[in-house]
């Protein structure tokens, strides 16, 4: 009896001890202040074009967003839309607009793909001829043609003299490296597309394309890269190289850019004010972002002016409409959504762009959001 008293004695005492343990345990079933909440994720790949300017924004965004992380992978325009397709990647980049081809392939997964300018960009002629330095290099029309296509050997060729003669003295007999991108490359098909525009032997014997067939590489005078960095490195590293490559890279790297002729016969380098000067002597006309692929390529090259750069161009997002969730989580269309839209508004502003880069006219950034608020959350 004894035993049985002294148990429930035990019992009792025990038990206000659990129940204060419970109320305390109960505590920590609640969020802590300290408690982060979770991160998301998005994933954009493609164009190299933009790179700098997509490392700025990401920068600049994440400092007041700082549960969102942006992984950004270049790898060219044709890599971009192949991961997009695939669902490899939840923002595509590219900067020629796509073809109807892979637009049907990205109808075919049963959702709605959106394509819209993001930011305009220029791309340059850099090179290395070290008797001249940083000495800027003038390029007409018919000469920048015939370098590329391999009918200018050497670097002190009468004709490249004539159009330069503070230099001229100083070219070398030097045999002309031609570098190129050995990806698929939106900003190939830019300068190739400009090419073929300015010559119709390049028009007819090479075209245009994110990928062609060199002229200088059947002659023993052609080197390629992979994406506009490895582009840079083989120029800077190379005497005698000339390559094409997006301006942002050409001020990264400290290298010198070519004053090419423009359709006014003026003789123009790649600054803010003269790629303005090209994008407000365009009409550019955006089609709906459900139809990305009627945009066509020409419409900002070769701009008329005077003060206009001639190879500036868009470069492209591309995102899902996410019928029915099909490519995204509600919490990833909400993160996308408020990204895009920072970039098509603030992402545009001075403090916001990288070197190299201009902003899109208010009319094709406002393109931009609308597409934005067509994503399905």
């Amino acid at each position: 009896m004894k035993k049985i008293l002294a148990l429930i004695l035990g019992l009792c005492l025990i038990v206000p001890v659990i129940s204060i343990a419970g109320c305390v345990g109960g505590g920590n079933s609640q969020p802590s202040n300290n408690e982060k909440p979770s991160t998301i994720i998005i994933r954009t790949t493609g164009a190299t074009f933009p790179k700098y300017q997509i490392q700025k924004w990401i920068e600049d965004y994440q400092k007041t967003h700082p549960n969102v992380k942006i992984e950004y992978e270049g790898g060219g325009s044709g890599y971009g839309q192949e991961a997009f397709a695939k669902g490899l990647t939840d923002i595509g980049r590219t900067d020629p607009p796509v073809k109807e081809s892979m637009w049907k392939k990205f109808l075919s997964t049963g959702d709605q793909p959106l394509q819209f300018p993001e930011i305009v960009g220029a791309v340059v002629v850099t090179y290395n001829i070290p008797e001249i330095g940083d000495k800027t290099l003038k390029l007409s029309r018919d000469v920048l043609a015939d370098i590329f296509l391999g009918k200018i050997e050497y670097w002190d060729d009468e004709r490249i003299k004539k159009i330069n003669p503070e230099i001229a003295d100083k070219l070398p007999h030097e045999k002309i490296i031609v570098v190129h991108r050995s990806d698929a490359s939106g900003t190939t098909a830019i300068f190739t597309t400009y090419l073929s525009l300015i010559s119709k032997e390049w028009a007819e014997k090479v075209g245009a394309g994110k990928t062609v067939n060199w002229p200088t590489d059947n002659i023993g005078r052609g080197v390629a890269g992979k994406g506009n960095p490895g582009v840079v490195a083989i120029v800077k590293s190379t005497p005698y190289t000339v390559a094409y490559t997006e301006l942002s890279y050409a001020i990264e790297q400290k290298l010198p850019v070519a004053a090419l002729e423009n359709k006014n016969g003026k003789f123009v380098k790649p600054t803010d004010e003269t790629i303005k000067a090209a994008v407000s002597a365009v009409k550019a006309s955006i089609p709906n972002p459900t139809e990305g692929y009627k945009e066509d390529l020409k419409q900002m090259l070769d701009a008329p002016g005077d003060n206009a750069y001639p190879i500036v161009a868009f470069t492209h997002l591309l995102v899902w409409e996410n019928k029915n969730g099909k490519h995204y989580s509600p919490e990833k269309a909400k993160a996308i959504k408020d990204f895009l839209t920072w970039v098509l508004t603030e992402g545009q502003k001075p403090e916001h762009l990288a070197p190299g880069y201009v902003g899109l006219p208010e009319d094709v950034a406002k393109i931009g959001l609308n597409a934005v608020n067509m994503i399905k959350e």
